[in-house]
């Protein structure tokens, strides 16, 4: 299974018990598929860099889930048909941690590679002994 970040906007003035709703669905909709859900994070209100659907602010809320492409339609679609969701974008995200690990090592394996510079007036001194 893979990992993914799943954040969607909801509208500022939907009431505080509807969003409670609207994620418990969302979370329904993982479990439901075989998903496992690591993190549920309402981020809260925020302003929007542009008007999407004539509103300045949204409401963020974040899901960190485990699960395969299916849960990630699934959870998409339950979006796309709710009139309460502005904007919603889905990451993949192992991918990214793979690589991030990878560099790490590489760098790790340079740094014990790599000899010990010199201080800066020893190497001055015998360039200029030898020319």
């Amino acid at each position: 299974m893979r990992k993914y970040e799943l954040t969607f906007i909801a509208r500022p003035d939907m009431p505080e018990e509807e969003l409670g709703k609207l994620i418990t669905q969302m979370e329904g909709v993982v479990t439901g598929q075989g998903g496992k859900i690591e993190k549920v994070e309402k981020i809260g209100k925020r302003r929007l860099a542009y008007r999407v659907e004539r509103q300045k602010e949204g409401i963020y809320v974040l899901f960190v889930i485990e699960g395969t492409g299916e849960t990630v339609k699934e959870f998409e679609r339950r979006l796309k048909v709710n009139d309460a969701v502005i904007k919603y974008l889905s990451v993949r995200v192992d991918e990214e941690l793979k690589r991030a690990e990878k560099a790490k090592a590489w760098r790790a394996e340079q740094a014990a590679r790599k000899p010990r510079p010199r201080p800066s007036g020893e190497g001055q001194q015998q360039a200029e002994a030898q020319g």
